[in-house]
């Protein structure tokens, strides 16, 4: 009986060391690591005002375009008025979540590009010609890298002339608002979450139109082509929704 009794009291002892043993060598919980923070990129998504600088450069070709007149259709040469401009633009753009940006803008720049050529057609006589003003209303799409922006642009322009041709005693005058289009490419930086700068150039086709010079008792028509090319950089305040993080 005793051995019974010392047998089984042997069995509790080694059993309970065992169990205590087991237990010291379980590992203890470990908490799964935070996880990173989601990056933050600058969206573009949001409205801006600014101001811009550049050069201007034009081609205008004239044609004779009076009825009745023997030289009618013919080309009186072209002349390339060129200078600077300046001006203020103003637009909305909206970012995707795949980084693609689509927007709406408007321009208006004053400039003095003028220029002259002597007649080919009428002896004694100059064409010159001076560009006063140009505006456009387009819409861009886009492709952002964080802070970067890629575009192209398109759509609407409008520029405010004034004309004359004179041999010193009979002068000829004639102004106008012409209407045409406009196409572009650009990048644009966002320096902070409020101003970025950009660099582009724009195309712009203004067609032919013909118009009624004023010449004393009488008028004249000339018709006029033109084409012109902007190379523009300038500075955007911008608002909107530069806070919240986009997905690439």
């Amino acid at each position: 009986m005793k051995k019974v009794l010392l047998a089984g009291a042997a069995l509790i002892v080694f059993g309970g060391s065992a169990m205590a043993a087991d237990i010291s060598r379980r590992p203890t919980y470990t908490p799964p690591p935070a996880p990173l923070p989601q990056p933050v990129y600058f969206s573009w998504t949001g409205c801006y005002v600014g101001g811009h600088a550049g050069g201007l450069w034009a081609h205008k070709e004239w044609f004779v375009r009076q009825a009745g007149n023997l030289a009618f259709g013919a080309s009186e040469g072209s002349h390339d008025p060129s200078g600077v401009l300046g001006g203020a633009q103003a637009g909305c753009d909206y970012q995707f979540a795949g980084g693609f940006v689509v927007g709406v803008a408007g321009d208006y720049a004053w400039t003095n590009a003028q220029s002259s050529n002597l007649s080919l057609v009428f002896p004694g006589f100059t064409n010159h010609s001076k560009v006063n003003s140009l505006a456009s209303v387009t819409g861009r799409l886009g492709y952002a890298w964080d802070r970067f922006l890629g575009y192209v642009k398109g759509g609407g322009a409008w520029e405010r002339d004034e004309y004359d041709f004179t041999d010193g005693v009979i002068t000829g005058t004639a102004s106008e608002t012409r209407s045409g289009w406009t196409v572009g490419v650009g990048g644009e930086y966002a320096f902070t979450n409020f101003l970025s700068g950009f660099i582009e150039y724009n195309y712009y086709d203004f067609g032919n139109r013909d118009l009624a010079f004023q010449v004393p008792g009488t008028t004249f028509t000339e018709g006029i082509k033109e084409t012109k090319s902007v190379v523009k950089a300038g500075l955007n305040f911008r608002f909107g929704g530069w806070g919240g993080p986009v997905r690439y």
